[in-house]
């Protein structure tokens, strides 16, 4: 099924997003230059590609302007999807930050998944996965590949056999532990295994709220939550080094950026654009708790999506520049839907999901489908589209494949899209499966156009949801009363694909 037709923007669109285009050139000009894209096509070669796996946080399924949006400007991503092929039913591994990187790293569907939920350790850290699993990284450094990991982790705490640079990582650099990535400017990030001090002093927390008797209408209030040293300019910049530092070998290159993941931190320069739109852009002022306040939330919102698609430019003028276009495979995606916190971030303003139910935290469609590009120059056919049903853990196979790894990964779900990113016809996958722990207890299974899902799996009694989506991509019509046969089919895959966590229960089905 492919996503809604984008309709013509009206004139006074065409007029708005011009006027904002030349404003953000103001307000992007401190940003790290990789220096002036040139049109150079490199010879084919016996070489590998190189892989490049760009994963945003919370960012929902309309929030790219090739994807429907219509506020926030993203031109090198609109740029890279008429270059490339946008996938329109494409799956996060989960419905929040650990379960999916997971499911990316290992090929398993969370069913099989030993993370599956967030899952913190103190002091700084999230529950590692085992040395015993074979990540993605580990099958492409067996490879040749020189690999590295730039951003949020979130799959084990340092010094824990879930630390990148045990799990297949030549280089890491970013924040390990994802609540401390809920700062923008924090005290430290970590290369490899050495913390390197930030220029914040003292560092901007993720949470917290105004001073006692600060004037809410007063935009003095918030200043104590605009740091100095912008910890995704550093994290652009060593990608970047990376690129630079492995351009005459294959590399495989993970950037899991932290943008746009609330708090709402972003730099005045890239703010000022969209504060001079005019929006009606109430302060959130954090009474009812969630991440730090913010003046004019919506604008800063706007202003980190499209500082982070100026980070993607970045790289794919550094490809440019040294001629490795053209052997290089980009993925862009996001690790699952906009955030629930609609006091920060508010979805309905910018249409962040479109027709989709569901945000961060849900099976259902907005939780779970994202926005994803690829670019292949030479093998994925410039502006093309995708309807093929398809998850995280297929880019293990995927990139295995197109690497040319000789011992074909056994025991994952995934299945490859390498004929897919060709332009080539592939069977259609036989289910998508998907479970979540948290957030009530859920299942989801998707067959073709039909999808079965279960909520409130941590009590109560079970009620299994059945849509088509080819219909109902909203999923407003619950079929299940008029379909029971094709219920009872999708149940017992929904059995079969679900194996029991002591860590991670679903209390009403395990036994």
């Amino acid at each position: 099924m492919p996503s809604a037709p984008l309709t013509p923007a009206p004139a006074s669109l065409v007029r708005w997003r011009r006027r904002l285009a030349s404003l953000l050139l103001i307000g992007v000009a401190v940003l790290p230059s990789a220096g002036t894209a040139r049109s150079v096509h490199a010879a084919e070669t016996t070489r590998p590609p190189n892989i490049i796996f760009i994963l945003a946080d919370d960012l929902g399924y309309r929030e790219l302007g090739c994807f429907g949006q219509k506020r926030i400007l993203t031109p090198n991503l609109d740029k890279m999807a008429r270059q490339g092929m946008r996938f329109t039913q494409h799956y996060a591994g989960n419905a929040v930050c650990a379960p999916s990187r997971c499911v990316f790293m290992t090929g398993m569907h969370p069913g099989h998944a030993v993370i599956r939920s967030n899952s913190e350790v103190k002091p700084e850290g999230q529950l590692p996965i085992p040395a015993s699993t074979q990540t993605l990284a580990e099958y492409l450094h067996d490879r040749g590949y020189a690999t590295g990991a730039f951003g949020k982790w979130g799959l084990g705490s340092p010094g824990s056999e879930g630390d990148p640079v045990r799990q297949g990582l030549d280089r890491f650099y970013g924040y390990n532990c994802q609540r401390h990535a809920h700062s923008y400017y924090p005290a430290y990030l970590w290369s490899n295994e050495e913390r390197v001090p930030l220029k914040n002093d003292p560092p901007v927390p993720g949470h917290g709220g105004l001073d006692p008797g600060a004037d809410p209408a007063d935009p003095r209030s918030y200043a104590k939550y605009q740091g100095v040293d912008y910890a995704p300019d550093h994290i652009n910049e060593q990608v970047l080094k990376f690129i630079r530092d492995n351009k005459d070998r294959p590399f495989f290159c993970y950037y899991p950026t932290v943008i746009p993941h609330v708090a709402l931190h972003v730099p005045e320069s890239a703010l000022k654009p969209y504060l001079q739109l005019g929006w009606k852009d109430p302060p959130f002022t954090r009474s009812k708790g969630g991440y730090t306040p913010h003046f004019t939330p919506r604008a800063a919102y706007a202003a980190m999506i499209t500082r982070l698609d100026h980070y993607v430019g970045n790289v794919l003028k550094l490809l440019d520049e040294l001629n490795l276009a053209d052997n290089t495979l980009i993925v862009f995606s996001s690790d699952n839907g906009a955030t629930h916190l609609n006091e920060e971030v508010d979805v309905d303003f910018f249409n962040s999901v479109g027709e989709l139910r569901g945000l961060k935290g849900s099976l259902h469609e907005g939780g779970i489908r994202v926005p994803t590009i690829v670019r292949w120059p030479g093998h994925t056919p410039p502006g093309s589209e995708s309807s093929l049903v398809s998850g995280f853990e297929d880019w293990l196979p995927t990139f295995a494949e197109v690497a040319g790894v000789e011992k074909t990964p056994v025991g994952i779900d995934g299945m490859s899209l390498a004929a897919t990113l060709q332009g080539k016809k592939q069977p259609p996958r036989e289910f998508l499966y998907r479970e979540f722990p948290s957030y009530g207890g859920q299942q989801m299974v998707r067959v073709g156009d039909w999808k079965a899902i279960r909520t409130n799996l941590r009590s109560g009694a079970i009620h299994t949801q059945l849509y088509n989506l080819a219909d109902d991509p909203s999923e407003k019509t619950d079929l299940a009363a008029e379909q029971p046969d094709r219920v009872a089919a999708m149940e017992l895959l929904l059995k079969e694909q679900h194996t029991p966590s002591k860590t991670f229960p679903l209390p009403t089905i395990d036994p």
